[in-house]
């Protein structure tokens, strides 16, 4: 016997998506595919597992209700779209995918809302499917409350054959007991066979829909053969129907990134409270304090720090950085051995040079400092160029904006600038000058130059005892 993944060389697989449901339990007005776990919506979570079994190509995801704002989120996935402008079950929503799926051997179904599914298990659904010659693979699990769910009856508990697929309300007392193997709603299925039977099916049921499950009884009635092969884990074929289990899968998602990346060598203390996003890279030897989150397509380097109650978003940090309590990075870059916080803030744009120091409720935007500069204490910097070695003083503020257009404010290497500076955009301090504690900066600085811009100090000796005697002689 040649081994399944010959044989799926030479089969031609798709993949079917569900992600057209509204989710009505989750009592929201958005759909429920696009509620996130992990920094990313469920469906997204789903899509990226199956691009790991066929290309995004022979990915089609059957969307429906609002339609439009499921395909806008998702697009870049390379996957296509079918509308299921009225939603009437499982069964029609693969009736509406026939044409976007003729061509294809087998057809396997996932629901976009199972965002825990592994590609190892899809490829396991698939090659377990195709050794066994099905016609229909159902993927069970079997979970310590099965309640809910509809069971899978085998023929026998030691054979991969099925008898039948019983929903919960059908249960006898004895099967509600006894029954524990869970339909997970996920399903492969030999296309001329799915093509030959869905045309059959009725909306006999409760609630008047198409129902994919109803085939499993058409094939066995057929002679054709339904299998069933459990996953290895219970909660990747579980469903976010409630807001609260949307919670618990985040919970179990995040928890798996963090064991991921303590077996990759970082160092994470306290890691139930630390909230890590799916896509984020952390190098060997960093250490993540307890109740930091760090979210998005972020990267960290090795040899970083970040302590508790930081926030990082979409930013890029070199290795050997250290970030203090309480800072917030949303889409910066940081070089190697950058100092920053506590409490600093980069926002979009910031480009911290290596060895460079961004301090005690320091703001930056849109601002490239360079190698050992340092700004330490309680200034913004918005729409800067800083050079190397640049020292700014605290309270600095570059004045970027006059009220219509955004201006720059550049500082060249070895500046120093005096604390409680106002630079006042568009203004150039050239290389190595000096601008003096408490000056109105307007104008351009020359290199090697000092700048002063700030009233003439008056002192009037007496002043304060002739005042005094004034008043009390009134």
């Amino acid at each position: 016997m040649r081994k399944p993944e010959s044989k799926t060389k030479a089969m031609r697989f798709a993949i079917a998506i569900m992600a057209a449901g509204k989710g009505t339990r989750l009592k929201s007005k958005r759909p429920k595919v696009l509620h996130a776990i992990g920094g990313k919506p469920l469906v997204e979570h789903v899509i990226r597992a199956a691009a790991q079994v066929v290309p995004a190509k022979d990915i089609v995801t059957i969307i429906g209700h609002e339609a439009d704002m499921v395909r806008k989120a998702v697009e870049h996935t390379g996957v296509r779209f079918v509308l299921q402008a009225e939603q009437r079950g499982t069964g029609h929503a693969i009736q509406c995918a026939k044409e976007a799926l003729q061509g294809y051997d087998h057809i396997l179904v996932l629901s976009g809302d199972v965002p825990l599914i592994r590609p190892e298990t899809i490829a396991q659904l698939r090659d377990f499917h195709l050794q066994q010659k099905a016609s229909m693979t159902i993927l069970t699990a079997v979970p310590d409350d099965p309640a809910g769910y509809g069971r899978v009856i085998r023929r026998t508990k030691s054979k991969p054959d099925v008898k039948a697929i019983v929903e919960q309300k059908a249960l006898s007392s004895a099967q509600n007991k006894t029954e524990r193997e869970i339909n997970s709603g996920i399903y492969a299925f030999a296309a001329t066979d799915l093509w030959a039977n869905i045309g059959r099916l009725t909306t006999d049921n409760a609630h008047k829909e198409y129902y994919l499950t109803d085939l499993a009884a058409m094939l066995v009635k057929a002679k054709k053969r339904v299998v069933a092969v459990k996953a290895q884990s219970d909660i990747e074929v579980l469903g976010a129907n409630t807001l609260a289990e949307l919670v618990a899968l985040d919970a179990d998602l995040r928890m798996n990134k963090c064991r991921q990346l303590m077996a990759a060598g970082v160092t994470i203390f306290k890691p139930e409270t630390c909230t890590i996003d799916a896509e984020v890279e952390i190098g060997a030897d960093t250490v993540l304090e307890p109740c930091v989150q760090i979210t998005g397509k972020t990267s960290i380097g090795e040899d970083c720090r970040v302590r508790s109650f930081s926030v990082i978003h979409n930013s890029r940090l070199a290795n050997g950085v250290m970030v203090r309590p309480g800072c917030i990075l949303d889409e910066a870059t940081v070089g190697g051995g950058a100092i920053l916080g506590p409490y600093a803030h980069l926002r979009p744009g910031s480009e911290i040079g290596e060895g460079a120091h961004v301090g005690n409720f320091v703001e930056t935007k849109k601002t490239r400092m360079g190698k050992g500069s340092k700004a330490n204490h309680l200034t913004y910097l918005g729409d800067a160029e800083i050079g190397a070695g640049v020292n700014v003083g605290a309270g600095t503020i570059t004045c970027n904006y006059d009220g219509v257009n955004k201006h720059l404010t550049v500082i060249e290497d070895g500046a120093f600038i005096g604390s409680d500076s106002t630079l006042v955009a568009p203004v150039r301090i050239g290389k190595g000058a000096y601008v003096g504690a408490g000056s109105c900066i307007t104008d351009d600085v020359p290199a090697d130059a000092l700048a002063i811009g700030r009233a003439r100090q008056a002192v009037k000796e007496g002043w304060v005892k002739a005042r005094k005697s004034k008043g009390s002689s009134q």
